[in-house]
């Protein structure tokens, strides 16, 4: 089978904005230009119109119909997706992408023959796949014997062991081998219990209670999942299994939704190597197989807003069902994509339904939050951050720092520095070297001029936990400055400034630095960048503009304060 012309999935970013070699159609440059723009944006559906005139140009072009293809399976378009799929197919039989539509396609209508042709005619879509594809489609065409061998020798490939074995563990279920699969599950020396992800713990929860072990079954699920009763799948397996009683294995209903299930491993593996567009297409063919799987529904909406399409993760997060376990993060992911379109009332109200509706959740309430934090909304955000605390205390959760010091932004942005400061205080009990509370309590207390010893060695602290963040070393910088440590504040405080070059508040405190040593002409270069990089909510712009004028130490008497040096 030849592979040479084979696309690497990990080439699709590639692919979507087309080769800057290759040639445009005649008379088609701008439609070439626009829809190779809309790829470097994974505009998926700006470029499709040009794309299709590219097309009409060159009907036998395998790179626009790859892309074609790639852009109607990101966006859902299923019946185009595999139309195109099969005529870059029939042109180019070896193209993983047209393999991956026709395969999905073939499973989702349950052709388990038209899928085992495919395979043997290259249409494989992946090379991980393409094994156990193949023995899906077996077990689907009635071969069991020739399915569990192919899934034998695709566990003996390099990486492939566990997941290959998990198949397999999930076909001997289907076809009521629980004794089979339960060994498999349980053999510690395969490595598949560790590698189970919910659904795979609900399988082997399944099969253990049909093996006559429900306690067992009870006992894995409370001892994985934080909040069981919360999930209608697994609050009806706990109320069966307390009752000593075992529900049918229903995690695949057949072959098809075994193959479901290697789609969705391969979206997951792929989103975690950062293979985004891969991800996607793996994720939208689980999904065309088992339209069930709502967490796929899930990632599809995140790696959307990841490529920067909020419409599109907006329109994936909307169709996960209200009664799905998964319906709370896609509500707080639909947020997400409201406050990326600047239209943050519309995603707190969102958030506040979300959170009146889940009364004993602590994300919903932490995350309005934030929310409400990033809006300036900080006295309602103390509200938010408290019902989240309490609900934390009261199901007995391990203490997690990010909401004391969230609490304490909202107090100190607030100006109620007592609270805050407890606040900071608490977040570093728990973890004592968390370098952004660290930061924030020490840059704080050198602002207020309180505590500068205590201050400076916090910021050290968090300086070693994050060497390379020009925020920090701002922090550091300006500890020094406050302290008049004008020498040593300055490398840090221009290292600072080259690893946030446009950050008006950096280039604002490097002028003063410059102006405390006397270079009065680099200070009100500084100056003028901070402006030129400016508003920010930190700045203010108009004082910039006054140190520029009339110089810091004039400013400083302006404001009752001891000029650095009066001659200056």
């Amino acid at each position: 089978m030849p592979h040479a012309k084979r696309l690497s999935p990990f080439l699709l970013a590639a692919a979507l904005s087309l080769s800057p070699t290759m040639a445009a159609p005649q008379g088609q440059a701008g439609a070439y230009l626009a829809a190779r723009e809309a790829g470097v944006r994974s505009d998926f559906a700006a470029g499709i119109p040009y794309l299709s005139r590219l097309l009409a140009a060159e009907p036998d072009n395998p790179a626009f119909l790859e892309t074609l293809v790639i852009s109607h399976m990101a966006l859902g378009q299923i019946e185009e997706a595999t139309e195109k799929a099969a005529q870059l197919f029939a042109i180019e039989p070896e193209s993983h992408i047209a393999g991956m539509a026709l395969l999905g396609d073939a499973f989702q209508s349950r052709d388990y023959a038209t899928a085992l042709s495919l395979l043997e005619n290259g249409g494989g879509g992946h090379v991980l796949v393409e094994g156990l594809a193949r023995a899906w489609a077996h077990l689907g065409d009635g071969r069991m014997t020739e399915a569990l061998a192919v899934l034998d020798t695709v566990a003996g490939r390099d990486g492939m062991g566990p997941f290959a074995l998990y198949c397999r563990a999930l076909a001997l279920a289907m076809v009521g081998d629980v004794e089979g699969a339960l060994e498999i599950f349980e053999d510690p020396t395969l490595g598949v219990s560790e590698a189970l992800d919910r659904r795979g713990i609900i399988a082997h929860a399944q099969v253990l209670a049909l093996a006559e072990r429900p306690d067992d079954a009870l006992a894995l699920i409370d001892m994985v999942f934080v909040d069981p009763g919360r999930d209608p799948q697994l609050a009806q397996m706990r109320e069966a299994y307390a009752a000593g009683e075992a529900l049918p294995f229903d995690l695949i209903a057949d072959p098809a939704e075994g193959m479901a299930e290697v789609f969705s491993v391969m979206a997951r593996a792929m989103q975690s190597g950062r293979n985004l567009h891969d991800a996607l297409l793996f994720a939208r063919a689980a999904i065309l197989v088992n339209p069930a799987l709502s967490e796929q529904q899930l990632l599809v909406g995140q790696i959307l807003e990841e490529l920067d399409q909020p419409l599109l993760a907006a329109q994936a997060y909307a169709e996960i069902p209200e009664d799905s376990i998964f319906a709370l993060p896609a509500a707080m992911g639909r947020a997400h994509t409201l406050e990326t379109l600047e239209r943050i009332d519309e995603a707190i109200d969102v958030l506040q339904a979300l959170a009146a509706e889940n009364p004993q959740s602590v994300s919903a309430f932490q995350v309005l939050g934030d929310f409400l934090r990033r809006d300036a909304r900080h006295e309602e955000a103390i509200i938010a951050y408290d019902r989240a605390l309490e609900l934390h205390q009261e199901q007995e959760r391990r203490p997690d720092w990010r909401l004391w010091f969230s609490r304490a932004v909202s107090y100190e942005r607030s100006g109620q520095w007592e609270p805050a400061e407890a606040d900071f205080r608490r977040a570093l009990e728990i973890e004592p070297d968390q370098p952004t509370v660290l930061n924030y309590l020490g840059y704080s207390l050198v602002e207020r001029q309180e505590n500068l010893d205590e201050a400076l060695e916090m910021i050290e602290r968090a300086v070693a936990g994050e060497p390379d963040s020009g925020y920090i070393i701002d922090s550091l910088a300006w500890a020094l400055y406050r302290m008049g440590r004008y020498d040593e504040a300055l490398p840090h405080m221009e290292r600072a400034v080259e690893l946030l070059p446009a950050d008006p508040i950096l280039n604002d405190h490097l002028g003063d630095v410059y102006w405390a040593l006397g270079r009065y002409r680099e200070a009100r270069f500084q100056w003028r960048r901070a402006l030129s990089f400016g508003p920010h909510e930190d700045l203010d712009m108009d004082r910039v503009r006054r140190k520029i004028d009339i110089g810091l130490d004039r400013v400083l008497d302006e404001e009752g304060a001891p000029p650095l040096h009066p001659e200056g």
